[in-house]
């Protein structure tokens, strides 16, 4: 009889180290007896397994806080230079490269200006592999002690070593991503769109904690999204699910750099917006263009708040998620100024049950979020597959 159905005692102890290390990863400090209570797991496996990991140096003691009549209790945490993850940015005018600890701390950094015309996948491929090389040696971190590099491309990435990379804005039908950065390092590789490694990082880390459905929107030059259900990224049949900045909001509307005419990108993404109000910009110049515009209040802007609400009624229909968070350059700088702008319009567009205003919120992360976000492509593995926040146990 086969035993692929069976769990082995390696897999129950891989499995009982992966819990331990989600719940102090994102939720420690924690003590011992917190562990226990908060994992299921007796103590005696418990300090079994927390003492092979402070010898081997994955966690380390965070302190003491006092018992009841007691011994103080020894406080335990993942320690943050056990181990470091790089993370990519490949957008639409510059690659950034990163280097984060498992605290998320960046520890260095590098970026390379990219033409929004000269996207060269073995351009693109050098900068990323020159900017690995630079952020471990400014760090100066043991090459030994890096897990690996994540990035973080906009496109459909298919699964595999090849990590094939179909990127219309780019001009990119099947770039095998994987393969032209295995010719340059050693170093496990993750490849994922952009708009997802936001995604998670805000799931993770920012204004997406604590929820089970949500849709983070990522509204930069383009637009792009992650659709969170039951904790997880959906990622659909074919990979392909979250491009919410394909939606069509206007039958036979403007051309989108997609091909297709109405999406909500060819109305929305900094690019989009500025077109529309007749203002040539350069990619490296659309922050400060957006800017201005916004300063004048144009009436264009006017518009995209109220074409973003009709997108963003859409996804909360599809989906009633919880909550709405909105991400990325452009959308941060429209958000920061308009939000109860961008929330009336949602509302104006939903039916009020599913649909609650304050729901609609700004990410937290910042102009790093897909750099970090690429860099929890190499934590999880390490974590011990899908560490998802809303799957950890709560250390009380």
């Amino acid at each position: 009889m086969g035993t692929s159905g069976r769990r082995t005692v390696r897999d129950l102890r891989r499995g009982n180290r992966a819990m331990l290390l989600r719940a102090l990863y994102f939720g420690g400090p924690a003590s011992r007896n917190e562990l226990s209570a908060a994992t299921g797991l007796s103590a005696a496996t418990v300090s079994t397994m927390t003492a092979g990991l402070l010898e081997s140096g994955v966690i380390v003691e965070a302190g003491q806080v006092d018992s009841d009549g007691g011994r103080p209790r020894v406080l335990l945490k993942v320690n943050p230079g056990y181990g470091y993850a790089v993370g990519v940015d490949v957008g639409e005018t510059q690659v950034k490269v990163e280097l984060f600890d498992l605290g998320m701390n960046v520890r260095a950094g590098a970026h390379y200006a990219v033409r929004s015309a000269k996207h060269d996948p073995e351009l693109v491929a050098r900068h990323i592999l020159t900017g690995v090389d630079a952020v471990i040696a400014e760090s100066e971190v043991p090459p030994g002690r890096v897990l690996g590099v994540g990035v973080g491309v906009p496109g459909i990435v298919e699964p595999g070593p090849d990590a094939l990379v179909r990127a219309k804005t780019f001009g990119w039908e099947a770039v095998p991503l994987g393969t032209l950065l295995r010719a340059g390092t050693a170093l496990p590789l993750y490849v994922d769109n952009g708009a997802k490694t936001m995604g998670q990082a805000e799931l993770w880390f920012g204004s997406g904690q604590g929820t089970r459905d949500a849709i983070i929107l990522l509204v930069g030059s383009g637009v792009g999204g992650t659709v969170v259900t039951d904790g997880r990224i959906y990622r659909g049949a074919g990979m392909a699910a979250g491009e919410v900045g394909h939606l069509k909001i206007v039958a036979g509307g403007r051309a989108c750099r997609c091909g297709a005419r109405g999406c909500l990108e060819a109305y929305l993404g900094a690019e989009a917006i500025l077109d529309r109000a007749g203002v040539v910009a350069d990619s490296a110049d659309e922050e400060s263009a957006l800017a201005r515009l916004l300063e004048e209040g144009s009436p264009v802007i006017g518009e995209s708040v109220e074409l973003l609400g009709v997108g963003l009624s859409s996804l909360v229909h599809l989906f009633n998620p919880e909550r709405v968070v909105i991400g990325g350059w452009a959308g941060l700088m429209l958000g920061g100024r308009l939000l109860a702008e961008i929330r009336a319009a949602a509302a104006a567009n939903t039916q009020a049950q599913p649909f609650q205003p304050e729901t609609v919120v700004l990410g937290r992360l910042g102009p790093d979020a897909v750099a970090l976000g690429a860099a929890t492509l190499v934590v999880e593995p390490f974590l011990g597959g899908a560490a998802y926040p809303e799957s950890v146990p709560t250390i009380a």
